[in-house]
């Protein structure tokens, strides 16, 4: 494993996040007080009884295992960069025996290795602010998946407007950045920390995903914006 003081593990990277793996969930469930769960729940019921869904970004396996134990005829294939997140994937998905249903990749979401139009979902968790080229990536989930299909990504964002409660900013910019600090190392979570807060308002991240062939179905706001959950198809020239 990479030293943990190293500058090239801060950039979002498979390496960053092999550093952090073992101290992921751990760092989900307090940052959020347990509420990613309940986010991952409803990205999945999003997606509609599907049979082919592809999970990027998977991590440790979480959403992909949520959406295999809602979904008992769908197949999940689970892609990260990371390999240390999907050894802790692979481990819990063998716990629960679902090793036939769930099938981990190592890959990067710009680049995805599968055919054209071959999942009738994408599902996408806490993973589109870290990847360098999104728009390079929003146009391959349109190549892979077929006209029609659901694609529901999950984000983790900056509570904006003047509805935004003095308690949600408290807890984004001052409990979030402490308790990431001191699960994940100083260094690791200010990578972290910047990336939640340098990310698109949703209604910026909307037009952008259009300009790369996603039309907008739902926008779910959670946590007095915290979070929010983009439920997009391909458009008609996204997916010619």
């Amino acid at each position: 494993m990479k030293a943990r003081n190293s500058t090239q593990n801060l950039d979002g990277s498979g390496a960053m996040f092999d550093v952090i793996a073992d101290r992921y969930d751990l760092l989900n469930r307090l940052t959020s007080f347990g509420r990613d769960r309940v986010w991952r729940r409803e990205t999945a019921i999003k997606l509609e009884a599907p049979t082919r869904i592809l999970d990027l970004a998977t991590g440790t396996g979480d959403l992909a295992i949520e959406l295999a134990q809602r979904y008992p005829d769908a197949h999940v294939t689970g892609l990260d960069p990371s390999a240390r997140m999907l050894k802790f994937a692979r481990a819990k998905t063998s716990g629960l025996a679902l090793e036939d249903r769930i099938t981990y990749v190592e890959g990067d979401a710009q680049a995805l290795p599968f055919k054209d139009a071959e999942f009738d979902a994408v599902s996408m968790a806490f993973g589109i602010r870290n990847v360098r080229d999104r728009a390079a990536a929003l146009k391959e989930i349109v190549r892979v998946a077929r006209v029609g299909a659901k694609i529901a990504i999950l984000e983790l964002t900056e509570p904006r407007g003047r509805g935004v409660s003095l308690l949600a900013r408290f807890h984004v910019h001052c409990i979030v950045p402490l308790l990431g600090a001191l699960i994940s190392g100083p260094q690791q979570y200010a990578y972290l920390s910047r990336s939640i807060a340098a990310f698109p308002s949703p209604q910026a991240f909307v037009t952008f995903a259009a300009e790369s062939g996603l039309r907008l179905l739902e926008l779910q706001a959670f946590s007095f914006g915290a979070c929010h959950l983009f439920l997009l198809t391909p458009s008609a020239a996204g997916s010619a």
